[in-house]
């Protein structure tokens, strides 16, 4: 059993939230879901501003359509008790929208952005059965608080930016600090100090640990 059955066993009322009628070229499935993440005091923060939402996506994913979910998480709240994940939440929303039809077609055709809130639905902590980011298992993330900023990216057929610096900031100066030192700073506008990013990957349902593990890795990085 995987972890968004586990949680779907909590609650199994089926709502349009879960199963939303798709057609071929907006489903679900023809999007990535990305996320960038790091450390912070507070991990659950949210912000309109779609203008700077857009020059953080680009800036890590290039120019590419997607849809922005305006707010930051603690792994923990990315699922919900119904076994929805903030990203298929944030899809659903725009597909519920009454100008749905103009927004994927932007999205798709004209590599558009969209700006969501899902959070509401995503208050609460649920703990995954994958423990490792509790304060018990590991006190250190009490003081350093795990969080991440979910993106869906319309299916890349190239490189995202975050990619490609990082490769350039390894092969010409050993590191890509100052890459990720923009990246954060791009955050600022509604994470604000002392948070800061540690690194960007992609979310895989049939193996949500990898999130974890990111992380865990990065413990060492804190004296840990």
């Amino acid at each position: 059993m995987g972890l968004f059955d586990i949680f779907k066993t909590k609650n199994k009322q089926t709502t349009s939230e879960q199963k939303p009628q798709e057609t071929n070229n907006n489903a679900l499935t023809n999007f990535d879901c990305y996320y960038l993440y790091g450390l912070t005091d507070n991990p659950f923060r949210q912000s309109k501003d779609f203008k700077a939402f857009g020059e953080l996506y680009k800036n890590v994913i290039g120019i590419k359509g997607g849809i922005i979910i305006g707010s930051s998480f603690h792994p923990y709240q990315l699922v919900n008790p119904k076994g929805t994940s903030a990203w298929h939440a944030g899809y659903v929303q725009l597909f519920l929208n009454e100008k749905k039809d103009e927004a994927f077609t932007a999205i798709i055709k004209d590599n558009g952005l969209f700006l969501v809130d899902p959070s509401a639905a995503f208050k609460d902590l649920n703990v995954w059965p994958d423990t490792r980011l509790t304060y018990d298992e590991n006190p250190i993330f009490s003081k350093y608080v795990p969080f991440v900023i979910p993106f869906l990216v319309y299916k890349l057929d190239q490189q995202t930016i975050w990619d490609i610096e990082i490769q350039l900031g390894m092969a010409t100066k050993g590191n890509a600090s100052e890459y990720v030192g923009q990246i954060t700073n791009l955050t600022r506008f509604f994470m604000h100090e002392p948070s800061f990013i540690l690194g960007f990957d992609k979310f895989e349902e049939t193996n949500p640990s990898k999130l974890i593990d990111n992380f865990i890795n990065c413990k060492q990085l804190l004296g840990q």
